[in-house]
């Protein structure tokens, strides 16, 4: 059985030029942030650099589509970086469904949060099968827990655990920045409503705000978040805007 999104498989070329649009965030003069959006539910993948020892990682590389995984190489490449990692954070498809292509064409281990890490490989777990499709990838290269900190050059990313959303969530918080998945969005949350959205067995939407309460909301207002889907906002504004956090 062939598995979906893996290198030896070939999805169907897309006709016509790049489409990929970059954003630039200036978030840190230390590091280099770009993003752009890929894949069938529209997510954010993030390339952070830092700027002076041009060592970087990848964030949630969602799409199967080759012509996109190309571009996001080439992005990689234009910045001149050495991927020592390829980060998700969380399991679902649309986060992670280009690790074993961009792994291929950049390098890097892929992580994920330990409860997380069985997703990769189980559509059912990833509800990609919910949704009509089977997708799945290769096992992780390591696992993450809540406090590790991932470091690349001179940064320094510090994984919180964010259930609600999905089990083994995650944000990465830098120093100002903040890449917060599907946990918080500008103006909204993620959804709770999937299989696994948490497993402390008890209404995952609840687990959900108290993990954004917690762990999200004690960062400085100023904080740029970086979000799996839609733009960028901050601390401040969703604390005092974010209808869902009232």
């Amino acid at each position: 059985v062939e598995r979906v999104g893996a290198p030896s498989s070939t999805p169907p070329k897309r006709e016509g030029p790049p489409v990929l649009i970059w954003t630039t965030h200036d978030v840190n003069p230390a590091a280099m942030v770009e993003s752009t959006v890929v894949g069938f539910a529209a997510a954010n993948c993030y390339v952070v650099g830092c700027r002076e020892t041009l060592e970087g990682v990848v964030i949630d590389p969602g799409t199967m589509d080759t012509e996109d995984t190309s571009e996001l190489a080439a992005g990689v490449r234009r910045l001149n970086l050495n991927i020592r990692y390829i980060l998700n954070t969380h399991g679902h498809p649309d986060h992670m469904s280009g690790n074993d292509y961009l792994k291929v064409a950049v390098g890097g281990e892929v992580l994920i949060h330990q409860l997380d890490a069985l997703k990769l490989t189980d559509p059912v777990r990833n509800a990609s099968r919910m949704f009509g499709m089977d997708m799945h990838v290769s096992p992780p290269d390591g696992l993450l827990k809540d406090g590790d900190v991932v470091s690349f050059g001179n940064l320094r990313l510090t994984v919180a655990h964010t259930p609600g959303h999905s089990s083994g969530g995650v944000v990465f918080i830098g120093d100002g920045y903040v890449f917060s998945g599907d946990t918080l969005f500008a103006g909204s949350i993620g959804r709770s409503d999937l299989p696994d959205s948490s497993d402390e067995g008890t209404v995952a939407y609840d687990v959900l705000v108290r993990a954004i309460n917690e762990r999200l909301l004690t960062l400085p207002d100023d904080t740029v978040v970086l979000c799996g889907h839609g733009p960028a906002t901050t601390i401040g504004d969703e604390r005092a805007h974010n209808p869902f956090l009232r």
